[in-house]
């Protein structure tokens, strides 16, 4: 390769970028053809009397853009079919119409995310009440954080979480859920604990089962990466087990995902008959479950029976929970459990998609953890909202003695109410928002594209949320509710 004309001014442009400009303007100008070899990084320094670091970086900009290519021990060569250049560029550039992009898969345009602002009366079913929370407690384990912190975990690795949270959340499973796990990987938040699943998991056109009614961005999750939904009736105790059966007689369904405590949205506490009789079908047929346990802490009227993944011993259970509703969804803490195969799977995709979580949150929570402070604002919100469950089912109670024809059961725990409102609730979402309330309506918890859509003609339940606002509001916002025509 001839030597280039590099002119070097003294512009604060880099000096790797005039390089680059100078070899880019070379191979337009057809002075450097395609697929000719380049001069080596170290002739081209001594040449143009530069560092080799500064060609380097020119060199690899060049390949970034699509100019040149890398060959691995033979250097670098102008590639074949060069890129087009933009009008601004080249004065021949010919205007070209863009085409159509084709998505490997098409998802529907992205639900603008809840503005808490926009809602007087707000029934989110998982919604924590975030004016309760400790921030100046935690404010003390950020600061703990940045007075006693190692450098080096800033830096990429601990991809899975880093140790001093894995253990904390080790020692608070085993405490609180009889929970024993060797290792587990730290998510940002379950949603990204659900598409890595999917994603390591799930090939196109697989069958996946879940609940009828079930929780929406877990079976977006899935369907985006290929699957096929299979509906499982449900009961007022849960999945129906004959059902799974029969279907898993049926398709070759190779997970099925599950809430089974405080099941969601219908707040049902699947029976330890039905787990044991669920699993064993399960490792029959050799399906994965997903157990989504995404509020345990929150059980008012007895303990709350132990995460199916406490007696697994065939590891076939992927186990995920979430921080979410404990602290706040900012924080973006979620966990999966598994057996160490499956671990490792999670946490290669995982490095694809984003290496880590927010290390310096992670430390925080840990220290949080350490301190005592998460379990004491545990307990302080378990017995704040084990108030506000009391005071909707007695309102409930009330509403009914008046002559309303509304129907629930109470659950054992959770952070809402599932509500039979006796009539049609498909257009009850839009005409609460223009009186300033928020609530889930039946319709949202189908999933259309099911292989086995289950859907009635007339859903006719709201999911109410109570943890989020104050007794006062949720007794004004149900009158509202309940007034709907």
């Amino acid at each position: 390769m001839q030597p280039l004309n590099i002119e070097f001014n003294n512009s604060n442009k880099a000096k790797y970028l005039q390089v680059a400009d100078a070899l880019r303007g070379s191979i337009v100008k057809g002075d450097i053809a395609p697929g000719a070899k380049l001069s080596s990084a170290r002739v081209m320094a001594q040449t143009y009397q530069l560092n080799r670091h500064t060609i380097m970086n020119a060199l690899q900009l060049l390949v970034a853009e699509g100019w040149l290519e890398s060959h691995e021990r033979s250097g670098y060569s102008v590639t074949q079919t060069l890129p087009i250049q933009s009008s601004a560029n080249c004065e021949h550039t010919p205007v070209l119409t863009p085409k159509p992009y084709k998505f490997a898969t098409e998802l529907a345009v992205p639900i603008p995310a809840m503005n808490l602002k926009d809602y007087v009366y707000n029934f989110a079913g998982g919604l924590p009440d975030l004016n309760s929370f400790p921030y100046k407690e935690f404010k003390r384990s950020m600061s703990h954080v940045f007075n006693h912190l190692d450098t080096s975990k800033l830096h990429y690795g601990d991809i899975s979480g880093v140790s001093e949270l894995k253990t904390q959340i080790s020692n608070y499973l085993h405490k609180t859920r009889s929970l024993k796990v060797s290792d587990l990987l730290v998510c940002n938040g379950s949603q990204e604990a659900l598409f890595l699943i999917s994603k390591a998991f799930i090939n196109k056109s697989d069958f996946v089962a879940a609940e009828t009614l079930g929780y929406p961005p877990a079976r977006k999750a899935f369907a985006a990466c290929g699957a096929q939904l299979i509906d499982i009736k449900q009961d007022e105790y849960g999945l129906c087990v004959d059902d799974l059966k029969a279907q898993l007689k049926r398709y070759p369904i190779k997970m099925l995902y599950l809430t089974p405590l405080h099941q969601y949205p219908t707040t049902v506490t699947l029976s330890p008959t039905r787990r044991m009789q669920i699993y064993q079908l399960c490792y029959e047929y050799g399906v994965m479950i997903i157990e989504d346990d995404y509020d345990h802490e929150f059980h008012y009227r007895c303990q709350p029976l132990q995460p199916m993944a406490g007696n697994d011993p065939a590891g076939i259970i992927i186990y995920l929970s979430t921080f979410s509703k404990i602290m706040f969804s900012g924080a973006r803490i979620g966990y999966i459990c598994a057996a160490p195969e499956v671990l490792t799977q999670l946490i290669a995709w995982k490095q694809l998609v984003n290496h880590k979580n927010d290390v310096v949150m992670q430390l925080a929570v840990a220290h949080f953890m350490q301190e005592g402070g998460f379990e004491r604002h545990l307990k302080r919100m378990t017995k704040h909202y084990k108030q506000r469950y009391e005071a909707m089912g007695n309102t409930l109670t009330l509403l009914q003695s008046q002559g309303l024809p509304i129907e629930y059961k109470k659950p054992d725990g959770g952070m809402a109410m599932w509500v039979n409102l006796n009539k049609n609730t498909s257009n009850i979402k839009q005409a609460m928002q223009s009186k300033g309330v928020y609530l889930q309506a039946e319709f949202e918890f189908y999933f259309a594209n099911s292989v086995r859509s289950l859907m009635p003609e007339q859903p006719s339940h709201v999911r109410l949320g109570f943890a989020g606002q104050s007794i006062d509001a949720m007794q004004q916002g149900l009158k509202l509710i309940t007034d709907y025509k």
